[in-house]
């Protein structure tokens, strides 16, 4: 796919809300690692804490609170909401849509355009993009997009590949019709060749749930897993990382005319540490532009980067920041945006 242009929009307020339940990696991991090799996991990750949500607690009801403070924080009348986005791999059913459920939640209008996208890692770009392409509607002038997974519910604690990397958040962000002379740029791009790099094969409707789906059994290198518990080959994707975003970020920087020394902030999905890294390292990003917000939330999937933005929001209000927003994961899939945050509110994060 080519370059993606939107004119009149813009991201008018973030809110991240996380749940207040804490595990450390360090006393979590003790009964899988011994204690120099849980150090070396952790120094490469980069995650030391992650928050983690109780059996009561869903991914909408994250990114319920999330959206209910930003609305109110920006003094949005909800009958004026025209759409609601809930990206998310962990809904609350199979069916209903959870965006529905979450529209008479939030007292939203009857007339409110509400659906569901079953994205993860890439899920906020490409929520980003469908927000935006709403907004080019003239009926529609507020977008509420809705990012977020509990997705520690979905991997196993005997897994030693992925049981002490991920974390839960969920999160809101208004996107509004704006009248700018400034675009928005993207690219949106998936190789479904690699779905079983990053997969949960039990359970849906390949494999439904049986007893065979549910049995944890031992893996190799000792990994303890379900087919309903989340597979992660770690070196695919990372290469496919590699190979893939920094390629698609030059992209959209070369083809929207944008000098890369513009860009205020380059935010990644928190994958790793290691990953993180190691694509600024390749496109040579100094480490004051690339926040990493996964050493104290663990990668929370397609909510990784509204909530990297919030935990640097007072270096964001000053004035106008060029940023990156880069998304990358399940699927495969991938995705770049570049706009402006400019008058743009940040709510700190929110712990229930």
């Amino acid at each position: 796919m080519g370059l993606l242009q939107y004119e009149n929009v813009k991201i008018a307020g973030i809110s991240v809300c996380v749940p207040e339940q804490i595990v450390e990696n360090f006393s979590f991991g003790q009964t899988l690692f011994g204690t120099e090799e849980l150090n070396k996991i952790i120094e490469s990750t980069g995650v030391n804490l992650r928050h983690v949500a109780p059996s009561g607690i869903c991914t909408s009801d994250l990114c319920y609170e999330a959206g209910k403070d930003l609305l109110t924080k920006l003094e949005v009348n909800p009958e004026d909401i025209g759409g609601i986005i809930f990206i998310s791999q962990t809904p609350d059913y199979r069916l209903p849509a959870t965006a529905c459920i979450l529209q008479d939640r939030l007292g939203l209008s009857k007339k409110t355009i509400a659906f569901d996208v079953n994205l993860g890692c890439s899920g906020y770009v490409y929520g980003l993009n469908i927000g935006f392409g709403l907004l080019n509607q003239s009926s529609i002038k507020k977008v509420l997009l809705l990012v977020g997974d509990t997705i520690t519910k979905c991997v196993s604690p005997l897994d030693r590949s992925s049981s002490i990397l991920f974390g839960d958040a969920g999160s809101a962000t208004l996107l509004e019709f704006y009248s700018s002379d400034k675009k928005v740029y993207s690219s949106l791009n998936s190789d479904g060749s690699g779905a079983d790099s990053l997969i949960i094969k039990g359970g849906g409707y390949r494999y439904q749930s049986s007893f065979d789906t549910l049995k944890v059994s031992e893996q190799s290198n000792g990994h303890m897993r379900s087919l309903e518990n989340l597979y992660m080959d770690g070196p695919e994707i990372f290469n496919f990382t590699i190979r893939e975003i920094p390629k698609d970020i030059r992209f959209v920087l070369e083809s929207s005319g944008t000098l890369f020394e513009s860009v205020d902030y380059f935010f990644f999905h928190q994958a790793n540490k290691f990953i993180i890294d190691f694509l600024a390292k390749k496109l040579k990003i100094p480490g004051n532009k690339y926040p990493i917000s996964l050493n104290d939330f663990g990668n929370t999937s397609s909510a990784s980067i509204p909530l990297t933005i919030a935990t640097i929001r007072n270096s964001l209000e000053s004035k106008s920041k060029k940023v990156i927003l880069a998304g990358f994961g399940v699927g495969l899939s991938w995705g770049t945006v570049l706009t402006d945050l400019e008058n743009c509110e940040i709510l700190p994060v929110k712990y229930i």
